[in-house]
């Protein structure tokens, strides 16, 4: 079987966008875990020994997506002071 350039031009085109493909999503998806983290880490501290119930991993992941606002309401809403929810929401979408 022989391939022809065209063939072989294509070949290189699927296989240069699958490593871009691969390439992107492994480097973004660690920096996107380690800002939910960050922000969940500030009110963890708050706690203090205690895991951050659902809702503040919900309202971290608000903030992650830029929505400090909302993000602030939905920590304050689950209890944690306004200065705390303040900083762990700021620490989200960087």
């Amino acid at each position: 079987m022989r391939t022809t350039p065209r063939t072989t031009t294509r070949i290189a085109g699927v296989l240069t966008g699958l490593a871009l493909a691969l390439g992107g999503a492994a480097l973004t998806a660690p920096a996107s875990h380690a800002d939910v983290t960050a922000c969940i880490d500030q009110v963890e501290r708050e706690i203090q020994g205690g895991e951050a119930p659902d809702s503040v991993r919900m309202a971290c992941y608000v903030g992650l997506t830029g929505d400090s606002e909302q993000c602030v309401v939905g920590l304050t809403a689950g209890g944690v002071t306004n200065g705390t929810a303040t900083v762990a929401c700021r620490v989200a979408p960087n």
